[in-house]
């Protein structure tokens, strides 16, 4: 259910809204969104101190190396809004500097030269725009006006032209009211084939990539790249201008397209990298014949390679992702990872045009790395409990964004030889030092087929191990996302150890960072060897002295949640509580209701209706609602109306049967979220509704 994808985790982190007070002031405008004042009481992370940080995303270098701009969100819960803001910060730390103080949102800063910088900012008529200003935030102008606003954009290397993303309708339309001329009201759609809802989203739009010539003061003449092509650039719901990349000598544009629509798009994820010549505005095809995903073209400074990230099969969204080269003189491709059993995440090019530096998850932590393309050596740059989410190259070394299970994103410098990391921002400090944070702890366990599983322990904060303590089980996402050191909004480890638990947090089967064997395991065994590794995990921590086994609950989401409604019917009396969060209840409706058919082909192993698939019948015949007969234990079912990857039924049906069981249950339900819960005051309810089912069932007061 979730794509690798070499955009890192930034995908949320620029959707996140976070909590602030009113403070700030410019023109006289009181700010509705702002960093926040707030106090906190008893040193616990709570519901409303979590939503009060702010949130960076978007870092990006100066020309010169000399400095980082970046953007950090603030939301407001009484307002349930927020706003995002632009800061400048020297690579040593040094003149952090806040450069917007508006009621608008700013995002991704992107340097025009050493002293001006781009801009996207909100505006009351015309959606999205691109803006300019000085380094200092002087002299703030709007450059475009594009009809509908854009999603996204980059500069060409010598600055003549500006790249950027828009939405276009999608023809022909499914809409009743673009069919007959004489119906403008109706809300009927004649849909004919798949591919129709996508996320979160009706596919009535697609986006598009445009170039347009650029004087340095405003757009002019216009090309969409894909003029006449009813195929999305970049992809949804994951890419961004990352998918996007200049020839050093600006004369050329490389993409990344999946040339498919309808049933042919919704079985496939073979996606290949284009390169359009700007003076013929002729487009050919750089990785035909490759079959699974090629993202995210990366060209060496001086134009002799292009590096981007590749996945060998197709219909396999969760592959290996390699690091692949091209000579851009010979067309001679390489990959580099023929001998390196991990995924490239991030990725970017050394100014020395030998060396990409880049991400890779291993063993529950994302680190830098560095690949020599002409000696072929990888080797590891960073080490550290935490997550790297960004890296790139500036004067005298390199600067990175983190975070870690015990704090959000901030800024490091980070020596390009050692190793070495020195903190340059300190977004959160305010709230972060009021806080006593829960320990983190990496335990590694055996499984039951003779394997090491590394399972991440957070304890509450003031943990005593005198004292016996209720513990969860969180189980993953994905299913093939790592438990790496990640910092979510939502599923925050520090927010549910404050509340008195223990969480179990095992990477089990079917995760990146441990080799492609462990997680290739899961596909085609939905309630195999996984959920052994949950029930190992956590029949390992109950015997330890401060855990109490009397009162165990288990958590999650997406395949997780999915995890918590199959344990529902097999824990056989280990777990007093369940929260299931946009679970699958039923596989066999999850296969003929979701959108991306290529994960259900691959991952559930085909349709329930082929009874000559062994690997699928397998698979439906582990699908949660079959044991519900077997259910005894108090659960919470959340789901939100606008999922269309997990659609809302199956956390109604969850919950209904439950109640029809006569089981305790409660459903959480969201008419105004997607797959994630983004808005504040949504948020807040969430997590108060998690805290106070666990409680109920598993505090002393329980019923």
């Amino acid at each position: 259910m979730t794509q690798f994808n070499i955009k890192t985790n930034l995908i949320m982190a620029g959707i996140a809204l976070t909590m602030s007070a009113c403070s700030s002031v410019q023109k006289d405008e009181q700010l509705t969104c702002d960093k926040s004042d707030i106090k906190i009481e008893a040193g616990v992370m709570t519901p409303e101190a979590l939503w009060a940080m702010g949130r960076m995303a978007e870092p990006q270098v100066s020309p010169d190396g000399t400095r980082i701009a970046y953007e950090v969100s603030y939301p407001n819960v009484e307002a349930d809004k927020s706003n995002s803001e632009l800061y400048v910060v020297g690579v040593t730390g040094e003149g952090n500097t806040r450069l917007t103080h508006t009621n608008v949102s700013e995002h991704q800063p992107n340097w025009f030269d050493d002293h001006q910088i781009a801009f996207m900012a909100s505006t009351e008529d015309e959606g999205m725009q691109l803006f300019m200003m000085k380094d200092d935030g002087a002299d703030r102008r709007q450059v475009s006006h594009v009809e509908g606003g854009i999603q996204g954009f980059m500069f060409s290397p010598d600055r003549k032209y500006v790249l950027y993303v828009k939405n276009i309708k999608v023809e022909p339309s499914n809409q009743g009211k673009d069919m007959y001329a004489d119906l403008p009201k109706t809300s009927g759609r004649v849909i004919r084939d798949l591919n129709y809802r996508h996320w979160d989203q009706w596919v009535d739009e697609i986006p598009h990539p445009f170039l347009a010539a650029f004087d340095g003061a405003s757009l002019g003449e216009t090309t969409d790249l894909l003029e006449g092509e009813m195929y999305e650039c970049p992809m949804l719901p994951w890419g961004g201008v990352e998918q996007l990349a200049f020839t050093p000598d600006s004369k050329q544009i490389a993409y990344t397209c999946r040339k498919k629509t309808g049933m042919d798009y919704a079985v496939s994820t073979n996606s290949d990298i284009y390169l359009y010549d700007i003076a013929t505005k002729q487009t050919r095809n750089l990785t035909e014949g490759m079959m699974g995903y090629d993202t995210n073209p990366a060209f060496s400074p001086d134009g002799h390679w292009m590096a981007w990230g590749s996945m060998e099969r197709d219909g396999y969204e969760s592959d290996k992702n390699r690091l692949f080269l091209m000579d851009m003189q010979s067309g001679a491709k390489k990959d580099l990872f023929e001998q390196f059993d991990q995924s490239v995440d991030m990725l970017t090019w050394g100014a020395d045009s030998r060396t990409i530096w880049f991400t890779s998850v291993q063993h529950g932590t994302i680190q830098i790395y560095k690949a020599d393309i002409q000696s072929g050596d990888i080797s590891r740059l960073t080490d550290g409990v935490h997550d790297y989410a960004w890296v790139a190259e500036c004067k005298d070394g390199l600067v990175g964004m983190r975070h870690s299970m015990s704090v959000p994103n901030d800024l490091y410098a980070i020596d390009a030889q050692t190793g070495e990391q020195k903190q340059i921002t300190q977004e959160n400090k305010h709230i972060l030092d009021q806080l006593e944070p829960a320990q983190v702890e990496a335990r590694w366990m055996p499984t039951t087929d003779g394997k090491q599983m590394l399972t991440w322990i957070i304890y509450p904060p003031h943990f005593d191990s005198s004292k016996k303590y209720p513990t969860l089980l969180y189980c993953e996402g994905g299913p093939q996302s790592p438990v790496s050191q990640f910092w979510s909004y939502r599923w925050n480890f520090q927010m549910m150890a404050a509340g008195g638990y223990i969480i179990v947090a095992p990477n089990r089967r079917g995760l990146y960072g441990f080799g492609q064997e462990w997680l290739e395991q899961i596909s085609g065994d939905y309630g195999g060897q996984n959920m052994k590794d949950y029930l190992q995990a956590i029949d390992l921590m109950a015997q330890e002295p401060y855990v109490d086994a009397d009162r165990l609950g288990a958590v999650g989401a997406s395949y997780g949640g999915f995890s918590v409604y199959w344990l529902a019917g097999h824990h056989e009396g280990r777990f007093k509580a369940f929260i299931a969060h946009n679970g699958i209840f039923n596989l066999e409706q999850q296969y003929v209701e979701t959108e991306e058919m290529w994960f259900t082909n691959w991952d559930l192993g085909g349709a329930p209706w082929d009874k000559a698939n062994e690997v699928a019948q397998r698979t439906y015949a582990n699908s949660p609602h079959k044991f519900v007969d077997r259910w005894d234990t108090p659960i919470l079912c959340i789901h939100s109306e606008l999922d269309y990857r997990i659609v809302a039924s199956q956390g109604m049906a969850a919950f209904n049967a439950a109640r029809l069981r006569g089981i305790p249950a409660e459903y959480l339900y969201f008419p105004d979220e997607t797959h994630w819960v983004l808005r504040p005051q949504n948020g807040i309810l969430w997590q108060r509704t998690f805290r106070a089912w666990l409680d109920q069932w598993l505090k002393d007061g329980q019923q």
